[in-house]
Formats: structure tokens, sequence, C-alpha cells
């Protein structure tokens, strides 16, 4: 039985933790891509230089070349540039665009039968991209942004409470951006409701932290966003493909229908497992949480309404 195969586009710092992270879990082999001279082989060798250490036997190997990724089994996409202070990730589409143009060329060219995780920003956009450049289909291409989402929202929770954040359940529904639906009816910890255990205006506060939260890294570090939290998010999705786990989890997935949208790339629950997407969960919404979901579908559609491929 062969081996399997990730390829991580992108080798800055959510690539470097991410190839970290799967060596360690001995998930599969890697081979960490960056269109910058050096980059990718440096962090390979630093990382298989600690394969001793972590007591795993995963090989890392980093390339400028798109033909080392061939036969990869799965990709995790974080190519383009991250924010700055005071930018939105809306104001990334027009350079990323084209970065993932030709990323989504280089696997569609070099790994045809292979599942696509994007993460680059602004999400929905460029895993829409992705799907349509690639011409895989809806199920192999989805992005990372409700499993951060939602991490974020179970640590305010488990911060406020001073609880265990493995104890509490967060859902985060729509795009991954200031106009996500953080569902406070849906969340509980270990089965109690929110709204019993925090009064309205903390729990107000807290889904407007989720909905900034990544703009606030981003103020703290000032030169860089996010990246140990988004990289356990998506190798957390790449462990349930690989590992075929069927796990429940929030996800930008292509909406037919579902949630009253169609024709774009949303968070919502999904079942990942070896095909990818295998089942999107629809929730019955109130006409409250509906209305929001609403304000954050057109914003989507619009954003890619601005896209050329």
């Amino acid at each position: 039985m062969s081996r399997r195969k990730i390829s991580l586009i992108g080798a800055g710092n959510i690539g470097g933790v991410q190839a970290q992270l799967i060596c360690q879990q001995q998930l599969a082999d890697v081979v960490l891509f960056d269109v910058v001279e050096g980059r990718a082989p440096g962090k390979a060798l630093d990382i298989n230089h600690a394969l001793d250490a972590w007591g795993t036997n995963c090989t890392v190997v980093g390339t400028d070349d798109y033909k080392d990724t061939a036969g990869s089994d799965l990709y995790i996409v974080t190519a383009g540039l991250p924010r700055k202070p005071g930018m939105s990730r809306d104001d990334l589409l027009s350079t990323n665009l084209g970065i993932i143009k030709q990323v989504a060329a280089g696997i569609r060219d070099n790994s045809p039968d292979a599942i696509v995780i994007v993460v680059s920003n602004p999400l929905d956009a460029m895993v829409y991209a992705m799907k349509e450049v690639t011409g895989f289909p809806k199920e192999r291409v989805f992005g990372m942004a409700g499993v951060l989402d939602s991490a974020r929202f179970k640590f305010f929770v488990a911060e406020a409470l001073g609880v265990s954040v493995g104890d509490v359940v967060a859902v985060v529904l729509g795009g991954h951006g200031d106009t996500m639906v953080p569902l406070v009816r849906f969340s509980s910890v270990n089965g109690v409701p929110l709204s019993q255990l925090l009064d309205s205006d903390t729990i107000a506060a807290i889904v407007k932290r989720v909905q900034g939260a990544g703009g606030e890294i981003v103020g703290l570090l000032k030169n860089g966003s996010a990246f140990v939290s988004p990289a356990v998010a998506s190798v957390t999705m790449a462990e349930s493909v690989l590992l075929d786990q069927k796990r429940v989890l929030p996800c930008a997935a292509y909406l037919e229908g579902e949630y009253g949208a169609s024709g774009i790339y949303m968070g919502v629950p999904v079942v990942i497992g070896a095909k990818g997407v295998e089942r999107i969960l629809e929730l019955e919404l109130e006409a409250d949480e509906k209305a929001m979901l609403q304000d954050s579908i057109d914003h989507v559609v619009k954003l890619i309404g601005e896209i050329e491929i």
C-alpha cells in the first residue's frame, strides 16, 4: 500500500505549521511548495531534522515545481498575501485571485483526482475560483473557515465561563468574514444552552468578537495574520478526509439550494470523509437567523460577482 501524499501550496507561516502537524501525526508524506526561492526547501529541511525527536517517518520535500506534487491525494492551499492592519479579507481579492488561478492549474494538471482544501483569503471567493479553474466536482473542493471560526467561538465562551473549551459546542455559518453568523441557539456547554449560562449582552459581545477575531490578531501582530489556528483547523479537515473519519465540521461548501443559496461557496456544517464533502447538513433556522445568513449570502454573491476566471 502506497503512502498518502499531501501537498501544501504556500510555505509561509501556515504551511510550515501544517507540515509540522502532518508529520507529528504521521498522516502522510508532505510536499511543501512555494514560489519564493529557497523558502520551501529550507522549511522542509528544518522539519526533517525534527523527525527523529517526534519519532515519525514521514518525508518532507520542498519545491517550486508543481510536478513534484503529482499524484497527491490532497492539497491544502494557503498561497497568497496575508492581511495587514486595516485590511479586510476582501481587500485581497484581486491580488490573490491571480495566484489562485495559477495554483488551480498546477493542481489540475498534476493531480486530477485530488481533494483540495482552500485556506487563502478572501476564502469564499478563492475556493469558488479553485473549483472553476480545476473543473473538479464540488465535493472535492472546499474551504477552511467554519472550523476556525467555531474554534474561536468556543474559546471565547470557555474563557467567559471558566470552563474547558472541549466542553463547548459552537456553530458558525456564513461567509468567512465580518458577516459570518455565530448561531447562539445551536451552541452549548456540554448540552446546556448558552442562553442559560451567559446574559444576552455578554453573548452579543462574544459574537462580535468572533466576527472580528482574525482582524484582532492582525492588529496585534501588525505584520502578519493568524497562522497556528488556521493550520490546525485545515489539518483537522485533512485528517477527516485521509482517515475517512466522517467528522461533522463547518466548512465552505458549494451550495445548490441549501440554505436558500445556489452557485456559491459558504460555511455550512458538512460530513467530511474519504470522498471530501459527503453530505451537507441543513439546520432549521428561525426568522432572525435566516435574515443574518441572507446578509452573509448577499455579501458572498457580491464578492464572487467580482471574479473573472
